[in-house]
C-alpha cells in the first residue's frame, strides 16, 4: 500500500477515534442527562445527520474544485471550532446547534478522504477503501472503550477528549499536502463545464445509494434506539461501549476469516453486498430475542461480519463509477445517502420503539433490510442499458 494511502489511513483512525468518544453516547446523553424523550433525541440526531448530508455534498464539490487538501483542512478547522464551543456549552439547546455544526463540518471531511484514496491508489480497488474502513473501525473499537470509562466519571470530559483528538488530526492533515497532485484530481481534472456527458453511472450510483441509505437507516439503530434499549435492560455504559469495541476489533482481526470469501467474490461487488445484507438480517433476528449482554454480543458479532462485506464495497463502486474529475462529487453523493440514512434512522426507530416496542421495531427493520436488497440488486441496470461496465 502506498505511503500516501497510509497517511490517509492514520488520519482516518485519529478522526474516528475522536468521534467515537461522542457519537455512541449522544442518545444516552440527550435522554438521560438532558431529559429529552427518544423521539426528541431522534430529531436532534436527524438534524446532525441532515447537516452532514449538506457537508458531504459540499465536501465532494470542493474536492473537485480546490482539491482534497484544502477541503479537509477547512472541514477540520470548522470542527475544532464547534468542539471548542461544545466543551463550554453543552446544555439544552446549545447542544443541538453545535452538534449540527459538527455534523456539517465532519461531512465535509469524509468524502474528501475517500476520494483521495481512490485517486491516490486507483489500482488498489477495494483494498484502499477497505484500509480506510479498517481504520474507521479500529477507531470505533478504541474510542467507545475509552469513552465508557471517561463518561463514568463525567460526560464533560468526552467533549474535551474529542477536541484533543481533532487537534491531533489537524496536525496529521497538514501532511496531506504531499498527496496533492493536480494531474490526479482538482480543477485541472474536471470535465468541460463540469458536465456529466454519460448519465448512466450517476443514475446507477443513485440507485445504489438508496440501498445504502436503507442499510444505514437500520444500522444506525445501534447508536439510537438499541443504545437506550440496552440501558432499559440494565446493561451499563461500559457494557454498551464494549459492544462497539467488539465491533471494531473484530473488523480488524476478522479480515483473515473473510479473506477466502472476498477472494472468491473478487470483482463481484453485487454478490458481496447481498451476502453481507443477508448476514445483517440474521443479526436483527437475534436481536428480537436478546435480553442479556451475551446475546447482544452475539448479535453484534454477526452484524460485524455483515458490514465487512457491504461498507467497503459501496465507496469502491462509487470510485469505479466516477468519471475523471468527479471523484469528489461521487464520493460526496454516496456518503450523503449514507448520512441521510443515519438521519432518518433515529427518528424512524424512536417513533416505532415508543409506539410499538422494540420487538416490533426489530421486525420492521428486518423488512427494511429485505427492501434494501432491491436497489442493491438492480443498481447496474442503467449501465447495462448504456453498455457501460462497472
Amino acid at each position: 500500500m502506498p505511503k500516501t494511502v497510509w497517511l490517509l489511513v492514520i488520519g482516518m483512525l485519529v478522526n474516528t477515534t475522536g468521534n467515537s468518544f461522542l457519537w455512541p453516547m449522544n442518545t444516552i446523553y440527550l435522554h438521560d442527562h438532558l431529559g429529552q424523550s427518544l423521539t426528541v433525541a431522534g430529531l436532534v440526531l436527524m438534524l446532525n445527520a441532515a447537516a452532514g448530508v449538506v457537508g458531504n455534498l459540499l465536501g465532494g464539490y470542493l474536492f473537485d474544485k480546490i482539491g482534497g487538501y484544502k477541503t479537509i483542512l477547512f472541514g477540520i478547522i470548522l470542527t475544532i471550532v464547534g468542539l471548542a464551543l461544545l466543551t463550554i456549552w453543552h446544555g439544552w439547546p446549545q447542544y443541538v446547534w453545535l452538534l449540527a455544526l459538527i455534523g456539517f463540518s465532519g461531512g465535509i471531511v469524509f468524502p474528501s478522504i475517500f476520494a483521495l484514496v481512490g485517486v491516490a491508489w486507483p489500482e488498489g480497488g477495494r483494498k484502499g477503501f477497505n484500509a480506510i474502513y479498517l481504520a474507521q473501525n479500529l477507531g470505533v473499537a478504541v474510542g467507545p472503550v475509552l469513552a465508557g470509562v471517561v463518561a463514568s466519571y463525567s460526560f464533560d470530559y468526552l467533549f474535551v477528549a474529542n477536541l484533543i483528538m481533532y487537534i491531533l488530526f489537524l496536525g496529521i492533515a497538514f501532511k496531506f499536502k504531499k498527496i496533492q497532485t493536480e494531474d490526479a484530481y482538482g480543477p485541472t481534472a474536471a470535465l468541460p463545464k463540469g458536465e456529466l456527458k454519460n448519465r448512466a453511472p450517476l443514475i446507477a450510483l443513485c440507485i445504489l445509494g438508496v440501498g445504502f441509505l436503507l442499510g444505514w437507516l437500520v444500522y444506525s439503530q445501534w447508536v439510537s434506539t438499541i443504545s437506550t434499549y440496552t440501558q432499559d435492560l440494565g446493561l451499563s455504559l461500559k457494557q454498551y461501549s464494549a459492544l462497539w469495541a467488539v465491533n471494531g476489533f473484530l473488523i480488524v482481526l476478522g479480515q483473515p476469516l473473510i479473506a477466502p470469501i472476498v477472494r472468491k467474490l473478487e470483482g463481484r461487488y453485487k454478490a458481496q453486498i447481498l451476502f453481507g445484507l443477508s448476514i445483517f438480517i440474521v443479526s436483527f433476528v437475534v436481536l428480537i430475542f436478546a435480553k442479556t449482554f451475551t446475546m447482544f454480543i452475539v448479535a453484534m458479532v454477526i452484524l460485524t461480519f455483515g458490514e465487512m462485506f457491504i461498507w467497503p464495497v459501496v465507496p469502491t463502486l462509487a470510485s469505479v463509477l466516477a468519471p475523471k474529475g468527479k471523484d469528489g462529487f461521487f464520493q460526496g453523493l454516496i456518503n450523503g445517502f449514507a448520512t441521510f440514512g443515519r438521519m432518518l434512522g433515529p427518528v424512524v426507530g424512536g417513533v416505532l420503539a415508543q409506539a410499538y416496542g422494540m420487538q416490533v421495531t426489530f421486525i420492521v427493520l428486518i423488512g427494511i433490510l429485505f427492501l434494501a436488497a432491491i436497489p442493491f440488486f438492480f443498481y447496474d441496470l442503467p449501465l447495462k442499458r448504456k453498455k457501460v461496465t462497472s
